[in-house]
């Protein structure tokens, strides 16, 4: 791990947890294991502490990506390709919770589930290709019932997200170059729309390529630990940055190759997980099986929600 001033200290081994996967992203620690969704093995999965993988649902034909859990335990994932909250009953059966399909700009992305079993949940707000043009995108509120309101509309591929135990909600504009943050009302529904963190100037927007190659940290997958401090997957440069509020880094931890999503856990809260692959090209990792979920101990233990 590497300090915000640059001092140099002993960073903790690196272990993979499970490889052989295709592309795994929003780990969430739950019930004493670790759980994934592997997008194109259209797959969520869970790990235990022994290493051994459960399959917890499928979406055939679909790609699984945010988790998270209404206060019975059903299970929420969202169906990236279809625009869909899907939910597992107790029974075990896959059934549509919320069909976003009508809001949804672009695929949907990440999610989080408050304590409460209202969801937030972004979407891409454009084809994710190289030469596309950066567009803004919609996040959604679900409440527990599947009724949906949109709450706002002008972020820039809003990714991953946190809420706090003061009811922030912080959410990774990955093509904005910052965190986003919103207060959670009494009803869930968000206001006072500001800046969290920045990392530098705004993006341009003419093309993912020009984005990219003018970010100082590409926010994908985040989580937070009990200091309030936010944990950031920086999908460009292979590492995975702790945030305070204004965007100062104060840790880092770097990894053999791309990363992007991570969540603190494990029995003591204190192991960073972080879901590992050479790339993000959905061409090149929808045919391999080089994706991985690494894990590594830390100075900091989770807090808030996921």
């Amino acid at each position: 791990m590497t300090t915000g001033n640059q001092d140099a200290t002993l960073q903790s081994p690196i272990d993979t947890i499970v490889s052989d996967r295709a592309f795994l992203e929003c780990p969430r620690w739950h019930d004493d294991r670790i759980w994934v969704s592997d997008l194109y093995r259209h797959e969520v999965i869970s790990i235990d502490a022994h290493g051994d993988v459960t399959v917890e649902a499928t979406l055939p034909g679909d790609e699984p990506s945010g988790l998270g859990w209404l206060p019975d335990g059903r299970l929420l994932i969202t169906a990236m390709e279809s625009g869909r909250i899907m939910r597992r009953e107790q029974n075990g059966e896959i059934v549509v919770h919320a069909d976003l399909s009508s809001v949804a700009t672009g695929k949907l992305n990440d999610m989080v589930v408050a304590a409460d079993g209202t969801a937030y949940v972004g979407s891409f707000g454009f084809e994710f290709k190289r030469d596309t043009p950066i567009r803004p995108a919609n996040l959604v509120r679900v409440s527990p019932d599947g009724t949906f309101t949109v709450e706002a509309d002008d972020l820039l591929f809003p990714n991953g997200m946190v809420i706090t135990p003061d009811d922030t909600l912080v959410v990774a504009e990955s093509m904005g170059n910052r965190l986003t943050a919103f207060d959670i009302g009494s009803d869930g529904s968000l206001s006072n729309q500001r800046t969290w963190a920045s990392f530098g100037p705004e993006l341009p927007r003419d093309s993912v390529k020009a984005a990219m190659g003018a970010a100082a940290v590409a926010p994908d997958g985040i989580g937070l630990d009990s200091s309030g401090a936010v944990w950031v997957a920086d999908a460009l440069n292979r590492r995975v940055v702790r945030v305070v509020e204004g965007g100062r880094i104060i840790d880092e931890v770097r990894f053999p190759t791309g990363v992007f999503a991570c969540m603190l856990g494990g029995p003591d809260g204190d192991t960073l997980y972080a879901c590992a692959a050479p790339n993000s090209s959905e061409a090149a990792r929808r045919h391999t099986r080089d994706a991985s979920l690494l894990a590594t101990r830390v100075d900091a233990t989770h807090g808030g929600r996921p």
